[in-house]
């Protein structure tokens, strides 16, 4: 089990699709009916026309082209009638979540999710007020992987220039939440599998990774004794 030094540490960053949320069922159920209204191949084969780099509501024109625009608005009408009777939370996340807090650990969302759809998504897992910031797509300058989106999210509270490892940990089961995490100088916890499939990152040496949020508990709790 990979050794945690909780000493130093004052923000936990967290993603929240596949990380925080089970929501790629519902994901791939809407946008699957999108794209069949569309007359396009389902979301197993569309989704090889995928920017790795992009969001998925950012990688709609590369699927859509210039109906990028209603099918996403599409993409959302049948997510959020679906959404709340198949997300989930991930067992031991919330536990997780409760610990850290108890450390006085400050926690935040980081995700490319748009703002409207996150909002919808968080009071049917978690409570809000366990998160002292929340930063959606779109909102900083730019989105995960670039570092920007951390550093805007912790702007309130740490300069960007002290941002470290030490003081900052970027949870989230994606290349694209480590590299963020490598990009602002913070530390990449990877709980989970990464939810596309793909595994390509800068530093991965610096990965710490926990195969489900049980072992990252187990890990939390041997740093504080």
């Amino acid at each position: 089990m990979p050794a945690l030094d909780l000493h130093s540490l004052r923000f936990a960053l967290f993603d929240w699709d596949n990380t925080l949320a089970e929501s790629r069922s519902s994901l791939v159920a809407a946008v699957d009916k999108v794209l069949a209204e569309y007359h396009l191949p389902p979301w197993s084969e569309s989704q090889n026309k995928r920017d790795r780099n992009l969001s998925f509501k950012d990688n709609f024109p590369n699927i859509f082209g210039e109906r990028a625009e209603e099918a996403y608005a599409r993409y959302r009408q049948i997510y959020l009638s679906i959404v709340d009777s198949k997300i989930s939370a991930f067992p031991s996340a919330a536990e997780v979540l409760t610990f850290l807090q108890g450390q006085g650990i400050k926690l935040i969302i980081v995700t490319n999710k748009e703002r409207c759809l996150l909002e919808h998504e968080l009071p049917l897992l978690y409570d809000a007020k366990l998160f002292s910031n929340i930063v959606c797509g779109h909102e900083a300058p730019a989105d995960k992987p670039s570092g920007e989106q951390i550093r805007y999210a912790l702007k309130d509270y740490l300069p960007a220039e002290q941002i470290s490892p030490h003081n900052s940990w970027m949870i989230g089961d994606s290349p694209q939440d480590s590299t963020a995490a490598h990009n602002a100088g913070a530390q990449a916890i990877r709980v989970h599998s990464p939810i596309w499939g793909e595994e390509a990152s800068p530093a991965t040496e610096d990965i710490i990774r926990f195969p489900e949020f049980s072992d990252f508990l187990s890990a939390l709790k041997l740093a504080k004794n």
